[in-house]
Formats: C-alpha cells, sequence, structure tokens
C-alpha cells in the first residue's frame, strides 16, 4: 500500500503533564476546526473520540514495522474491551474515556485504522477502515443521547473517504477512494449535539468532489465550517 502522509509525531500523551488544550493541539486542522463548534455538553465525547482516532492514526502514518504497529492497535482494543476499572493510569485519552458508558464500541476504531495495513487498498480495506470510523462515531451519537445512530456512522464514513484520500500519495489509491466515496449518497443532517461530526462531514463530501483535496481548502471551506457550524447544512 502507498505510504499515507503525516508529519513524524507519535509520542504518547501522559494525563499527568497532559491537558485539553494539549490533545487538542495534537489533532489535525480540520478536526480542530470542527472540534470548535462542539457544545460545552458534547465537547468532552468529542474530543475524546477525536483524540483517540488521532492517536491511532499516528500507529499508522508512523509505522516503521507493520507487526508493531498492529501490536500497538491490538493493545488499545484489548484496552477498550476491559472495564475502565482495569485500565492503566497516566494515559490522557484513557482518562477522557473513564466516563463513558461503553467505551468498548470504540474498538471497531481500532479495527479500522488496522485494515490499512494491508499490502494493497483495495475496495474491502477501503470498507474495512470507514466501517471502523462510522462505527466509532455511531457509538459518541449513543453516549450523547442522540437518536438514529446510523445517521452518525454514514456522516463518519464520507469523513473518513475524504481524509483517507486526501492522506495517499498514490494517485491510482486516490482516485480508487474517491470514486468509492462518489458513490455514496451525501451525509444525513445531523442533532445540534453533533455538529462537529456535521462540520468533518460537509467538508468531506466537498473534497470527494473537488478530487481528493484538502478538508480545509482556501476560504471557500472555511465558509463552508462556518456555515455548517452554525446552521448544520
Amino acid at each position: 500500500m502507498a505510504k499515507i502522509v503525516a508529519p513524524d509525531v507519535d509520542a504518547p500523551l501522559k494525563a499527568a503533564a497532559v491537558t485539553d488544550n494539549d490533545l487538542i493541539t495534537e489533532l489535525p486542522p480540520a478536526q480542530r476546526l470542527a472540534l470548535s463548534y462542539a457544545s460545552h455538553r458534547s465537547r468532552p465525547a468529542h474530543l475524546a473520540l477525536l483524540a483517540l482516532d488521532a492517536r491511532l492514526s499516528q500507529i499508522i502514518r508512523n509505522r516503521r514495522e507493520p507487526l508493531l504497529a498492529q501490536m500497538r492497535l491490538a493493545w488499545w482494543r484489548d484496552m477498550l474491551g476491559k472495564q475502565a476499572e482495569d485500565w492503566p493510569s497516566g494515559d490522557a485519552i484513557l482518562d477522557k474515556l473513564r466516563h463513558w458508558r461503553a467505551p468498548q464500541d470504540l474498538a471497531a476504531l481500532s479495527d479500522g485504522w488496522e485494515a490499512l495495513l494491508a499490502s494493497d487498498l483495495s475496495a474491502h480495506v477501503i470498507s474495512e477502515f470507514v466501517d471502523g470510523r462510522g462505527r466509532a462515531f455511531a457509538a459518541l451519537a449513543r453516549e450523547l443521547g442522540v437518536q438514529g445512530d446510523d445517521d452518525a456512522r454514514q456522516a463518519a464514513q464520507i469523513w473518513a473517504l475524504a481524509d483517507l484520500a486526501n492522506n495517499l500519495s498514490d494517485g491510482e489509491e486516490r482516485a480508487l477512494v474517491i470514486d468509492y466515496g462518489r458513490s455514496r449518497p451525501p451525509a444525513p443532517r445531523l442533532s445540534a449535539s453533533l455538529r462537529p461530526l456535521a462540520v468533518l462531514a460537509g467538508l468531506g463530501g466537498q473534497a470527494l468532489k473537488n478530487g481528493g483535496t484538502p478538508l480545509l481548502n482556501g476560504p471557500r471551506s472555511l465558509f463552508q465550517a462556518l456555515r455548517i457550524g452554525f446552521t448544520g447544512r
């Protein structure tokens, strides 16, 4: 599979020295912008999930040995499958997730990122990846008490496809992801509690239409994010 481009940062974040602002700084620009539209009530849950997703993405993007990356992803899957009281202390992201009702539902996110360790990017690999992100955001919807978690799943899958396309260095693989994304229906309208996801899905849908451009691609995308952030559309 082609290399997924990303900066070389992969240091674990320890809770004793980490604030919410530190976790936010570790997020990619589009996720940071989207998070700014979260309500006071939904912001902690959004930050926890986005920070977890960023941590897992760094494992893939900075991988040197696929087996080591697989082991690290498995560690996260195993942790999320345990009771929170059995988690080790000192990890900022785990500590943000301790009060979730069903953090085990986020283990699918690790499965999705692990799919990208395949030697070739196929439609099956793409499907596994977007399914992982989709299921994780469906879990977020349930955590926030939002009805219709399938809408959150569909919206997250659109964002996942656009994000993947933008971070692939191989043109043929990027085209495969874009074609996969363009065949999907537009993101449904989401609850105001999921406004950050609505922003990401809206930017993602437009990025796919534009041929896999970055989600934040000049003033027009910033205006789009602003509009969705305030109106939901």
